[in-house]
């Protein structure tokens, strides 16, 4: 039977978990007790506290050393993950303490992206040695990460939580949309387009229930057409880019500001066709009652001052 957390917190110890990092690099009891500056015979007991703390063999023992299986696989994975929370620990300490630097973790949504590099690049030319950490995903699996702990602050949307109260929000922004193709698009160099042109087309789109995905649903809807059949979805920015770059055949939509980096260089073209539909805004998120670390209050009034200042 798996114990509780309460039994595994108190016995489990961080040097044990780095033995079981080195015994899934090197596949060798003798070889991972050197590299964590250990005797053999204390790697083999320390080995056995853990597998007894947790209730489970985690390696297959063999002629050829030891092998995790896949409980073996899960803990050294979450292993892993809690040495680098330390180390990253560390390094936001280190910074706290010789007053500059530290660390940020910052999730952000595809059409946030372009505001979230202007505001950081301000910042860390007044905190070069910042270390800052991006994450690009949907507003769900940002919100996720923001309830973990794993961000520090994210640029998406909370109409997707169950719960948008147990978050603080600032800044509602809009994310004008365009439609885009490759610059072989045959529609591309028309003065005029209407969606029903386009409406056979094949389409990259985001996924089902995503607020992108809606707005462009409510468009077709609006305009008495149905939604195209057979479209790829993605929520990856690179990958919609890709897929346009190598197929002529494809439209999507993408955020003005996304699209225009491509624009500028060519990659893609803007298709004549206004949307009337708007996306929902995003928002500067965080955790409702969890104090800001101090780089993220920076970037916080970065994103703010770049607002008030478009807005001029």
């Amino acid at each position: 039977m798996l114990p509780s957390l309460t039994t595994i917190i108190s016995r489990l110890r961080l040097k044990q978990l780095r033995l079981l990092i080195a015994l899934d690099e090197h596949g060798s009891l003798h070889k991972a007790a050197e590299s964590v500056a250990i005797t053999q015979p204390g790697a083999t007991k320390a080995l056995h506290e853990i597998e007894s703390t947790l209730g489970s063999t985690l390696f297959e023992r063999t002629t050829k050393g030891l092998t995790p299986n896949d409980l073996g696989r899960c803990v050294i994975r979450y292993a892993r993950l809690i040495h680098t929370d330390v180390a990253h620990l560390r390094e936001e300490m280190l910074g706290i303490m010789q007053g500059h630097g530290g660390r940020l973790s910052v999730g952000v949504i595809m059409g946030a992206v372009p505001v979230l590099v202007e505001s950081l690049a301000r910042l860390r030319a007044r905190q070069p040695q910042l270390s800052v950490e991006i994450v690009e995903d949907t507003s769900a699996r940002l919100l996720a990460l923001l309830d973990e702990g794993r961000l520090d602050l994210a640029l998406c949307r909370t109409s997707v939580s169950r719960n948008p109260a147990a978050y603080d929000c600032r800044l509602r922004d809009q994310e004008p949309l365009v439609v885009v193709a490759s610059p072989r698009h045959r529609f591309a160099g028309r003065p005029m387009l209407a969606l029903s042109e386009l409406a056979a087309s094949a389409w990259v789109v985001f996924p089902v229930n995503m607020p992108m995905r809606l707005t462009l649903e409510r468009e077709f809807r609006e305009a008495g057409l149905n939604f195209p059949t057979y479209p790829i979805e993605t929520s990856s920015t690179f990958t919609t880019l890709s897929l346009l770059l190598q197929d002529p055949e494809l439209v999507a939509v993408m955020p003005v500001d996304v699209a225009q980096m491509a624009v500028a260089h060519g990659m893609l073209v803007h298709l004549p066709l206004e949307l009337k539909s708007r996306s929902e805004p995003y928002e500067i998120v965080t955790r409702h009652g969890i104090a800001l670390t101090a780089p993220a209050r920076l970037l916080v009034d970065e994103l703010t001052l770049q607002k008030q200042g478009a807005a001029l």
